[in-house]
């Protein structure tokens, strides 16, 4: 019998993001951003969720904890496909905007209703779709800044991960309980399709830019799964547990994929653990619509996050103060360390500078240990009971004092 734990996600980790000479950090309530392949150009934009100036429209949060009690930690960040915009959700329940060109601009500050686990604007750059923990989808708009939002769809449980196709006609969400649902974007009440087969919750999805037809999936079983998403018909399973990750703890089976990111440039896809310090790297077949893994990079700590960029550079994002980024450039198929990389210097300077924003999140334990099911057998509960009662018995009869308290209450009959 299985039951799952109740408790929701425990936050997020730092995030990076890559699009074109534009590079975006986040740790904490900070967001670092920029043009680091600019030769010359030292120019950092820094925001701080904390002086956000829109207050929350709720004052009690969805899980108990007062607004004030709240951080301002970023959750969960997002580029639009032409990198003209960016959104990131906190702690605090904030939906921020910013326009990044010519310059970055700060457009809007707009409360959700619940905190957010995921984020994604669309391919016409017109609407943010975010998920929520209760496993609400809203849409806010980008051209009016000022908009609340409209709920698209929902579903019964936690959502982890919100994506769309590259045409913006189906929208697939993610969540707990083992579930990828697609649906229609201009009619989200009508579900296409489910792809199911997890067996247990699903941590990353995406639809690959250049094959739209197919779905790539993460889960807590240790999988990766690819899908042809409208009829979700599975096509490819590759169990991870079976990599040889000489960095998995003893006797260690579950373990999720936190981190995802694809590399169009020969179709490549990075993926990083929760609880291992390795980054995994296959290779999309498309033609035979499998996964082939080509090589396993290990970190000497924990890895927070990942992206490509799109000649196939790998940028790694991790918990240590004296290299907190490393660069790995593909050389004949495999990946190899470059500290050569023009932008390496300058934007590891810069979160080394504001390294106190990301030192709440060193040493955090796995924010997905609270989704797993836990599995109990009540027989074995109740026959352990019944085994201990009939040994306290067994030891009350052996007892001197309890037969000298037997044979008096004999005699006073």
């Amino acid at each position: 019998m299985e039951a799952a734990d109740p408790a929701g996600v425990a936050g997020s980790s730092p995030e990076l993001a890559v699009c074109g000479d534009l590079m975006v950090v986040t740790g904490g309530a900070k967001l670092l951003a920029a043009l680091y392949k600019e030769p010359g150009n030292e120019d950092i934009f820094i925001y701080d969720c904390s002086t956000a100036t829109e207050k929350l429209q709720q004052n009690q949060g969805d899980d108990g904890k007062s607004a004030g009690e709240a951080s301002n930690d970023i959750l969960a960040c997002t580029f639009s496909s032409s990198g003209t915009y960016f959104a990131l959700t906190d702690d605090n329940k904030r939906l921020i905007l910013f326009r990044t060109k010519p310059s970055w601009e700060c457009l809007s500050v707009r409360s959700v209703i619940r905190r957010c686990t995921s984020l994604i604007i669309t391919a016409a750059e017109d609407k943010i779709l975010v998920a929520d923990k209760s496993g609400d989808v809203y849409s806010y708009s980008t051209t009016e800044p000022e908009n609340a939002g409209t709920i698209e769809l929902g579903h019964l449980s936690l959502l982890l991960d919100v994506a769309l196709s590259p045409d913006d006609q189906y929208i697939l969400t993610a969540d707990r309980d083992e579930k990828i649902r697609v649906s229609l974007t201009r009619a989200p009440h009508n579900i296409v399709s489910f792809c199911l087969g997890h067996r247990e919750f699903v941590s990353k999805i995406f639809v690959i830019p250049n094959y739209p037809e197919l779905l790539l999936s993460a889960s807590g079983d240790c999988t990766l799964r690819l899908w042809e998403y409208k009829s979700g018909k599975e096509v490819h399973c590759c169990h991870l547990s079976s990599l040889s990750t000489s960095e998995a703890p003893p006797n260690e089976k579950k373990y999720a994929v936190s981190r995802t990111a694809y590399c169009c440039e020969g179709n490549y896809i990075a993926v990083l653990y929760d609880c291992l310090p390795t980054v995994s790297i296959f290779q999309l077949d498309p033609e035979a619509q499998k996964l082939i893994h080509k090589q396993n990079i290990p970190l000497i700590c924990k890895g927070w996050a990942i992206a490509f960029e799109k000649t196939g550079g790998l940028w790694i994002l991790q918990e240590d103060m004296q290299t907190p980024l490393l660069f790995y450039q593909p050389v004949n198929g495999q990946w190899q360390s470059s500290t050569e990389e023009r932008g390496l210097i300058k934007m590891s300077k810069c979160i080394r500078d504001n390294w106190t924003a990301f030192e709440g999140s060193i040493g955090k334990e796995s924010c997905y240990q609270n989704l797993y099911k836990a599995s109990f057998d009540n027989m074995a509960v109740y026959l352990q009971k019944k085994e201990e009662r009939l040994q306290q018995r067994k030891s009350k009869r052996k007892d001197p004092q309890h037969e000298s308290n037997g044979q008096t209450k004999k005699l006073k009959t």
